[in-house]
């Protein structure tokens, strides 16, 4: 059988499908790309509106540390499309890189928009066609796929598929996780999606969320020990909200946080307002005489603490408990902080669970369903921010590709 006679249809037009769609062109495969938004990659282009963070430039192997419990099934695909030989695709695409301060890899633009664009021209140059507004339904009673469009339903029949259709985070912009239900009706194996990446809600007083809600905390470091002992450790920025805290520094704990909560209904972290000083330190210049200086003027003058990081102390402080030296001292050091949820599903900036490996061949093919594979955050892992979850995408998508290439060519 001559593979090039066959067509693969892809559902989702993020960076998984796209680069799914890559590899199968480039074999000569008839690839149409299937998604339910007007235009191709709206999640991506929407992350990439801060500055467009395409990975990260840290050792290899502790780069591979990064993802978690599914470290061992996304190896491969990153050893095979590594953080390296991303930044050689781009630069093919004409988007040159650089290495930021903090490991992480930047378009030298800091925008998605111009690579987005060389991409899809370089698809559409090799024959990639695209369906826009077309909303994925499942399958027919005789295994052809069906859409709904603005026209009425299509149905499409295709040799092979590969279902690149997001997790639930920012549902507005085409992840929407009604996939779900499709698959499970199949006997797919799946865990059901959760917040990752994610904000977490904190009881502040009123007058604390009235009066910092939208202000950074900055610097402070993080740390969180789990009831199986495991201990989390991190400094960076954080950012107060009305509902409670959000930021890097929280997103990149918001795994063990997660599962903390769930396991016991809260997670109690420590925030170290003076990550510079030692505890010796902090105490020596608290108990130094601060003669008529109020209470306040002393932690600005001594310790620079003022402003959002005071306020916190008084959220947890009583006024006697302030004026004690130690006990100020030990709370600055390890001020405590209880998170009760996470922030919705919709409002975080990628999820958790999906399609279970195990329903998956080493090919990304659904074991159930052959001809019928998976790439991207649909499947069940996480990663924090800084470039890890878009690496892993487009190596998800890349073996996908590869994978059904591999099983046209065996028919």
């Amino acid at each position: 059988m001559n593979p090039s006679n066959k067509s693969v249809a892809i559902i989702g037009a993020g960076p998984a499908g796209l680069m799914a769609a890559e590899m199968l062109s480039q074999a000569g495969i008839h690839v149409a790309v299937y998604d339910a938004m007007p235009s191709a990659g709206r999640k991506f282009l929407m992350a990439g509106k801060g500055g467009m963070n395409i990975t990260h430039a840290e050792p290899f192997e502790q780069f591979l540390s990064r993802y978690g419990t599914r470290r061992t099934e996304l190896e491969p695909w990153l050893t095979a499309f590594s953080p390296d030989t991303l930044r050689t695709w781009a630069r093919g695409l004409g988007i040159a890189t650089f290495v930021g301060s903090s490991g992480r890899v930047f378009p030298t633009e800091m925008k998605a928009a111009p690579l987005l664009r060389a991409w899809l021209h370089r698809l559409r140059g090799a024959g990639v066609h695209f369906y826009m507004r077309h909303r994925w339904l499942g399958w027919t009673t005789d295994h052809k796929l069906l859409f709904a469009t603005g026209d009425g339903d299509r149905i499409i029949n295709a040799d092979a598929t590969i279902l690149a259709l997001g997790g639930g985070s920012w549902p507005q912009l085409g992840s929407t996780g009604t996939w779900l239900p499709l698959l499970e009706e199949r006997g797919i194996a799946v865990t059901p999606l959760k917040p990752a990446n994610c904000g977490f809600e904190v009881s502040w007083s009123e007058y604390f969320r009235n009066r910092f809600a939208g202000q950074p905390l900055k610097p402070v470091r993080v740390s969180f020990k789990n009831r199986q002992a495991s201990e989390f450790c991190q400094q960076g920025e954080l950012m107060i909200t009305e509902h409670g805290l959000e930021g890097g520094l929280i997103y990149a704990l918001s795994a063990p946080l997660r599962e903390e909560i769930a396991d016991q209904g809260y997670a109690r972290i420590y925030l170290d307002l003076s990550p510079d000083r030692e505890s010796a330190a902090v105490i020596d210049r608290l108990s130094s005489p601060r003669g008529k200086d109020s209470l306040s003027n002393h932690l600005r003058k001594r310790l620079g603490i003022d402003g959002i990081k005071a306020a916190l102390l008084r959220e947890v402080m009583s006024a006697e408990e302030m004026h004690d030296p130690q006990q100020l001292a030990a709370t600055i050091k390890a001020l405590p902080i209880k998170l009760l949820a996470t922030r919705p599903l919709a409002e975080a900036i990628s999820s958790a669970g999906g399609v279970r490996f195990e329903a998956m061949d080493s090919h990304s093919m659904l074991r159930t369903l052959p001809g019928v594979f998976c790439a991207g955050e649909m499947l069940d892992w996480e990663a924090p921010t800084g470039g890890y979850l878009l690496t892993a995408c487009l190596g998800s998508g890349r073996a996908a590709g590869l994978g059904a290439l591999a099983w046209l060519q065996g028919r």
